[in-house]
């Protein structure tokens, strides 16, 4: 249901703008939603700051635990926090946000054809070679937008 109304949303305000109306940066959405409603802006950027808030909780928390236990011990949970923080901080003053977004993009992509990858290997074990072989063209299709995607800018 949910699907359904974005969509309708989506078709319905691309009739709103004229091509080009603004220029493509970081707030050209908010800029967008002021047109159709004035408290739109402010409601999008609550909803987008506690999703990411959300999300970078989340991720923080799981990768924490990840390294430790990648890392045999070697990086304690708390250091791994440390450090996970820090790089998210550094990235956030270094880069711009589209070449964030094409970071995380590129991350998704390696992850996902990685997952895929060990399920194509799991497949092949088990016999399922139609199984293996669709994996691995996921896989293979994770490790190229990994390494050859390019963002739309």
């Amino acid at each position: 249901m949910s699907t359904g109304i974005y969509c309708v949303y989506i078709i319905l305000l691309t009739y709103t703008f004229t091509p080009d109306a603004l220029g493509l940066d970081e707030t050209a959405i908010i800029d967008l939603m002021q047109v159709v409603a004035p408290i739109l802006p402010l409601l999008l950027v609550l909803a987008a700051l506690s999703a990411q808030f959300s999300a970078a909780i989340a991720d923080t928390s799981g990768s924490g635990g990840l390294m430790a236990e990648v890392s045999g011990g070697l990086i304690t949970e708390n250091r791994a926090y440390t450090l996970l923080v820090g790089i998210g901080i550094l990235l956030t003053w270094t880069a711009n946000i589209f070449e964030i977004i094409s970071y995380a993009s590129r991350a998704f992509a390696l992850y996902y054809g990685l997952q895929a990858a060990i399920a194509a290997i799991r497949a092949a074990h088990c016999g399922q070679s139609v199984r293996a072989g669709c994996f691995g063209v996921m896989a293979a299709v994770g490790a190229a937008i990994a390494v050859i995607g390019t963002p739309v800018e």
